[in-house]
């Protein structure tokens, strides 16, 4: 009997693999003899790196890889075209096509693809239409980045304009400033240094204002 444990969550395992070092609290000394020993073979997918499963060209490596991508449309991608050249080499195509098509089909469920999978039937003879489904979603996750690129630039764009008005009228009132303030306007956020601007009227020093 051989114990194997199959993990492919996104955090690395980290519990014993041998159920003798799991009891707690230990048992006193004489009781230690009669405890079980039961170790177990892991097989953590997330440990793996491309470049160890790319010199495994077996189908369980190119599950590996897909898996491994996670929801990254341009690494799946990726990882779909290397499964389905290990299926197109192996001796026993069809049946491993049938496995793994199936298993895909599911995997790509769970992911919400958005991609119809009801005319996915086989990995190797729909690699064309399959290979076009995901580079439409490439597409589509690189245009989101672009746009998320932009709309986080305009915010430190006014983040920054903000922490410029802030510096000057700070300037103004209380004359040149010390390292301390230009350290806290530095790292503060758009509605800290929003809060200080309306607080600067009233505030009897730079002290008072900080809360120093």
């Amino acid at each position: 009997m051989l114990p194997i444990v199959l993990y492919n969550g996104s955090r690395r395992w980290s519990a014993e693999q041998d159920i003798y070092s799991m009891t707690r609290p230990e048992p006193p000394s004489f009781l230690q003899v009669y405890q079980p020993h039961l170790r177990y073979y892991l097989i953590d997918e997330g440990r793996y790196t491309d470049e160890e499963l790319g010199l495994r060209q077996s189908p369980l490596s190119g599950v590996f890889g897909v898996e491994n991508a996670g929801q990254s449309w341009e690494a799946l991608q990726q990882a779909v075209n290397r499964i389905v050249a290990i299926i197109q080499a192996d001796p026993n195509k069809e049946r491993i096509d049938r496995i793994i098509t199936r298993w895909l089909k599911r995997h790509l469920h769970r992911l919400e693809a958005g991609i119809d999978l009801d005319r996915l039937e086989s990995l190797v003879e729909d690699k064309a239409m399959l290979a076009e489904n995901l580079e439409n979603l490439v597409k589509k996750e690189r245009q989101e980045g672009r746009q998320e690129g932009r709309q986080e630039g305009r915010q430190e764009g006014r983040q920054e304009e903000a922490r410029r008005i802030l510096q000057r009228l700070l300037t103004k009132r209380f004359g040149e400033l010390p390292t301390w303030v230009h350290a806290k306007l530095e790292t503060a956020e758009s509605v800290q240094l929003e809060a200080w601007t309306d607080e600067i009227l009233v505030a009897e020093s730079l002290e008072a204002l900080f809360g120093e």
